[in-house]
């Protein structure tokens, strides 16, 4: 089974670089087995999709997030990292890496095979 768990800062200054890295177990991120998701909720609000890294390295990113998102992935520790930048309180939320077993499917923030528990990153002004 499939574990997945976030790491990173609680809390971001407005304007920095918010910097999260998703650990993952029991399967390799470059296998064809799963596209690998980051997804946020802000309080009160629902599930929102940020970006995805394919098993074969190649990134997608929500159209709303692009300018200020980057996902890379480390496949030697078998680690994928989300960095926002320009964050501003309304970056506020849990951030929640996820893995998706349907194969094509890259984008959106539905039918996640496996999540981790996720993290709160608070964005202060």
């Amino acid at each position: 089974q499939v574990q997945l768990q976030e790491s990173g800062p609680g809390l971001v200054k407005t304007s920095q670089t918010l910097s999260l890295t998703c650990t993952v177990s029991g399967g390799s991120i470059t296998t064809n087995d799963y596209n690998w998701r980051w997804i946020r909720q802000p309080p009160g609000k629902g599930l929102e999709w940020v970006g995805s890294i394919s098993y074969s390295g190649n990134t997608y990113y929500s159209p709303s997030l692009k300018s200020r998102t980057s996902i890379s992935r480390d496949t030697s520790k078998n680690q994928f990292t989300l960095q926002l930048s320009s964050v501003t309180p309304e970056d506020t939320a849990v951030y929640y890496c996820a893995a998706d077993g349907r194969p094509g499917w890259t984008k959106g923030a539905q039918g996640m095979a496996y999540w981790g528990k996720g993290t709160l990153v608070t964005v202060s002004s």
